[in-house]
Formats: C-alpha cells, structure tokens, sequence
C-alpha cells in the first residue's frame, strides 16, 4: 500500500486552529479535510457490563456464556469460562470488547453472543462499516486507559469517562482503508503466532516423546543411530552432581550491598530468562562489599530457581554472583552434556508442575531436589537430543523475533495513522 506523509495543505478549524491530521496518510486522502472531533458515544454506542447473581453461574451451558473481564478475553476473542442462567446485560457477535475493571483497557472482539459481567463494556459502532475502524483505534488506546481510570480497591473506567473519551473520525473512505490496513497486518501477526505455538507444541510432544516417562527406561523416540543403544541408567539428583545454594548479606535492600555503575552482576530468580540463558542484564548489582558475602559462579554455571517461579533452569553466559533463592550446581559425577541436562531438568519440573495441585510448585528445597530421580543415556545421546531441541530452540526464537517485529510494525502504523490523543484532548 502507498502511502504518503509530503508536504500537504495544512486545513484549519473556524476557530483558527489545525484541523487534525494524522501524520501519514493514504495518497488519496493526503489533501482531504482534517478529522472530526468527537467523542467514543459520538461514533459508537458503549454497554456496561452489569454481573448477574453468583447462584446463577453454572457449568452446564444454562442461559448465556459469562464475560466478566479480562480472563475472558484472549487472544484478542471473546473466551468465556462459564455461562449464567440470569442475564443482565449482554454483547452480540461482532462487538467490541473493553476491560473496564482491573487491569483495564485489554480489547477484544466478540465471537459470543453472551451476557457481560461489570468488568466488559461492549462498544458497537453506529455505522456498520466502522466497526473495524473503531476497534483499531480503541487498539491504539490501550495503554492510555490508566490515566482516566479511578482508583479505589482496584482501577476501573466509569461509564461516563469512557463514553466521553475524545474521538477524531476521518471520512467513512478514509476509515475502511485505515481499517483493512492495519486487518491486514493483524491477520499476518495472527498467522505468524500461530506458527510460533505450533511449533512450541512440537517441541513439547517432542519432549515427552525423546525422554523415558515414569517407570520406563527408554524413550519412546530414538534417533536412528540409537535404537539398539543401552537403556537409560536411573540416579538420584545428589549422585549426579554437588550443588549449594547462591547467598546474599542479610538484611536484604541496604544499599550498601549494591552498586549499579562499577558493581558484579548479581543473578536472582527474577534474571532467568527463556531458553535456558539469564537476561543479558541482571537487574540489579552487587557492590564490592556484597559480594564479599555472596558467592561467584563463572560463566558456564548450571543453576536452577528454588523460589518464586520454581525450576527455571539456565547456564549462565556471564560470571556473576548469585542469590540463594537459586540452586547452583558445581561439580557432575556423570558424563554430562550440560545443554542436554538442562533441558532435562526442565522437562522433570514441568512433569512435577503438572501433577502439584493447581499445577504450581509451592516451594522446593535443596534436600528435596536431591532426592529428585534423573535417568542418562550415553554422552553421544545426550549430545544428540540437545543438538535436536537446540535447533527447535533457535527457529522458535526466529519465528518469535518476527512475530515482535511485526507487532513492532504495526504500532509504528497506528501511531502515524491515528491523531495523537494528546492533539485529540487538547
């Protein structure tokens, strides 16, 4: 699509001021009139959301499917967990959907026709063919929401501040070439997610195909060359390697422990990152004096997360010192293929997620992970298995940093296709 942001006639107001402009727009609209001001109930009709009595939710599809708020809105789509035989107020197919209660702002489109709660507004634009236009620009509001809602027990935007929410609408022309524009690129971002959850999927099948489940001690997939190998030998955690935990000066936040322009990375729960790797910054550091009482790991340790998000596994690409939230491990008994043993491990945690109540870990400790059971192939399996995942690793993190950048795309698009709200407020 061509689009042009030239030089163009600057239109004014009757009150002498620039009419509003986006600051990119199609060629053919580079010299039409500037936008209309108005306001979100100008353009488009808003339902409150009003809950219905908590005896009449139910699980046995009675009456209408429940939208409550932001749990029930993913992936941009209604996704209702229960239905109500009481109906209070309710959205059709095709409306847009806003949080109106904490967290506020999330939008989405309907694919229900269903019975919203006081934590959904449905807004419906008046004209048919703006529906799409209105809910890129509730989009591009998204994160503005926080600075109108009112604060109590939890944010929430009143019915009278977001239907007074300053609009601008171009002309209908304008609207749908705006709309299917940035359709366009939502359909592409959707496809480019699905190719990156189709291939997480993959690899979790793939997981649980390439190691041996419960009571087994061969897996259920080999590579060829293995077929006929020896079975994997079962050991305790502890007859495997040593490992100790991280340590820090007590009390924690003094800040005499840190030191963020000449101090050491110091590595807690909150630095371990995806694929197996720390964040490439910590976010914090530790000062010459702090480090004194923690303890160092040198690029190319194997640690693991015991606290908060339990069983986050890495291998550190940096020296660091390191908090005792986390598990470090310092010497192997066994052959082993590091990148192999911590996907290994990570794969035990996720088998414990799923069989803990509620599919979380409370807590672990060091003694208890010492008793956890591992089994081992050869080291030329190990290598094998994570040369394989590795590689499944990298083209997710491809197809991950093209989805980004594709997001990235289209909010440079929606900022220079709508009107600054400011331009809208002022």
């Amino acid at each position: 699509m061509r689009m042009s942001n030239k030089a163009k006639a600057i239109h004014m107001k009757p009150d002498g001021k620039p009419a509003l402009t986006p600051k990119l727009r199609f060629p053919e609209f580079r010299d039409a009139a500037g936008w209309e001001e108005e306001t979100l109930s100008g353009v488009a009709t808003v339902v409150m959301g009003s809950s219905p009595k908590s005896e009449c939710y139910n699980q046995s599809q009675t009456g209408l499917p429940l939208l409550q708020g932001n749990a029930d809105i993913k992936n941009r789509l209604s996704a209702p967990r229960i239905f109500t035989s009481e109906i209070t107020k309710e959205c059709t197919i095709g409306d847009i959907l806003l949080s109106v209660r904490a967290p506020v702002g999330s939008v989405a489109k309907s694919i229900h026709h269903a019975c919203i709660g006081r934590g959904i507004a449905a807004v419906r634009a008046d004209q048919p063919n703006s529906q799409e236009f209105v809910y890129q620009w509730l989009l591009s509001y998204e994160s503005r929401w926080g600075a109108i809602s009112q604060g109590g027990t939890f944010d929430a935007v009143n019915s009278d501040d977001l239907k007074g929410v300053a609009f601008a609408v171009p002309s209908p022309a304008e609207q749908q070439k705006i709309a299917k524009c940035l359709s366009s690129v939502d359909e592409l971002i959707a496809a480019q997610a699905r190719k990156a959850d189709t291939l997480k999927t993959h690899k979790k099948g793939l997981m649980q195909q390439l190691f041996p489940r419960e009571g087994e001690t061969k897996p259920r997939l080999r590579f060829p060359e293995f077929q006929d190998a020896t079975e994997w030998e079962e050991d305790r955690l502890i007859d495997i390697a040593t490992f100790r935990r991280g340590s820090f000066p007590q009390p924690y936040g003094l800040p005499e422990w840190y030191d963020e322009i000449s101090g050491m990375p110091f590595v807690q729960v909150f630095d371990v990152g995806d694929s197996f790797r720390l964040k490439d910054k910590t976010k914090s550091k530790i000062s010459k004096l702090g480090a004194e009482k923690s303890v160092f790991i040198p690029k190319g340790t194997f640690i693991v997360t015991l606290q908060g998000s339990i069983g986050r596994v890495a291998i550190t690409h940096y020296d660091a010192y390191i908090d005792r939230t986390l598990l470090i491990f310092e010497t192997f008994k066994k052959s082993i293929e590091k990148v192999f043993f911590a996907r290994l491990i990570q794969n035990l945690f996720d088998i414990e997620k799923e069989i803990a109540p509620g599919g979380i870990i409370k807590t672990i400790t060091k003694e208890s992970l010492s008793d956890f059971k591992v089994k081992l192939p050869t080291i030329d399996e190990q290598q094998r298995i994570a040369d394989c995942l590795t590689t499944l690793d990298d083209l997710i993190a491809a197809h991950t940093k093209k989805l980004e950048a594709l997001k990235a795309h289209k909010n440079g698009l929606v900022q220079q296709l709508f009107p600054s709200p400011e331009k809208i407020e002022s």
